[in-house]
């Protein structure tokens, strides 16, 4: 792995030539452009606009993508097409069968929980006094990185032998309450609960922001004619509010879903993915740096990449579908 990383990287000077390249030739079409005239104008224009965003697309999406698929049919060094055998040995691997299991249970548990609490965050603050202050403290997690929160929460879960005082917070109020607290992070499957709290405190803030001014724009006059007509609490919500905010719910529930699919930090943090907690984006780490294995880790980008991109596909409809309405 290491001899293909050494034959394969670009050395400075060929990385200093490409980038003057580009603008070589970035500069040159903005010359033409300005000379253009007439037919040719409008051409040149899409040319000048779009050109240099689809360059840079292609050099740092397209290429890589395609070449990380070439990779997941080939061997540990990226030398030898070995057909689907990447592939079989993901799907046969019991281990790697726990993996695709944690990140199902990432991808059902946490976009529910993040999306239905700030949802309801949102709601019980709409219209409150000091509503910002509120607001502030509850969103000012998602200024903290996943690696910095998992720190954080460390000293949460964290664990003495019961001989000694219990310096974790959670060990301590188990303690007080009269039960034996236990090694959290080595409990399985609690422990994948419990790094899943976690990304839910972290991100309540951003889905109760975003979904909160969903509800502000809500017309005035149509909850004031509800409330005329009798409906309130869950009323109003189940008949007004949550139809008005539905669209914004559904972008709010994609990002979640997308971000604890692609989950890595509190994981790598927390565990390293040991204790039965890996899923594919540590797991496809650990492939690549760990064990040198390129082919494997490729695979696992590819498999990832196709559960990404439906959701993708559909939130871009989804949006679609909302702007043709409006």
């Amino acid at each position: 792995m290491n001899s293909f990383l050494s034959t394969n990287a670009p050395k400075f000077e060929q990385v200093l030539i490409a980038i003057a390249a580009f603008f070589t030739i970035l500069m040159v079409v903005f010359y033409l452009a300005g000379k253009a005239n007439g037919r040719k104008q409008r051409p040149m224009a899409i040319v000048v606009l779009l050109g240099p965003a689809m360059i840079l697309l292609s050099a740092g999406l397209i290429v890589p993508a395609i070449q990380t698929i070439l990779f997941s049919f080939k061997d540990a060094n990226s030398v030898k097409f070995i057909g689907f055998q990447n592939y079989s040995w993901l799907f046969a691997n019991p281990d790697m069968r726990k993996v695709f299991f944690n990140t199902l249970l990432w991808i059902v548990v946490t976009p529910f929980a993040t999306t239905a609490l700030g949802l309801f965050l949102a709601i019980m603050l709409d219209r409150m006094k000091r509503e910002s202050v509120a607001k502030s403290l509850l969103f000012m997690p998602m200024a903290i990185s996943f690696v910095g929160a998992s720190v954080i929460w460390k000293f949460v879960y964290d664990y003495a032998v019961p001989s000694k005082p219990q310096t974790g917070l959670l060990s301590a109020i188990v303690r007080a309450l009269g039960f034996k607290p236990s090694n959290w992070i080595l409990t399985q499957p609690l422990n994948t609960f419990l790094l899943m709290i976690i990304f839910v405190w972290v991100q309540t803030g951003f889905a109760m922001v975003i979904l909160s001014a969903a509800i502000k724009a809500v017309p005035a006059d149509i909850v004031e004619a509800s409330a005329l007509d009798g409906a309130h609490g869950w009323r109003l919500f189940k008949n007004i509010t949550f139809p008005m905010v539905r669209s914004t719910t559904i972008v709010v529930f994609a990002t979640m879903l997308v971000t604890s699919l692609k989950l890595f930090d509190i994981v790598r943090t927390m565990t390293g993915g040991n204790f039965g907690t890996s899923v594919i984006s540590n797991e496809m780490y650990a492939e690549v740096f760990v064990r040198f294995d390129q082919g494997r880790g490729s695979a696992l980008a590819v498999i990832l990449f196709v559960f990404v991109t439906p959701i993708l596909v559909y939130n871009i409809r989804n949006l679609r579908r909302e702007r043709s309405i409006a």
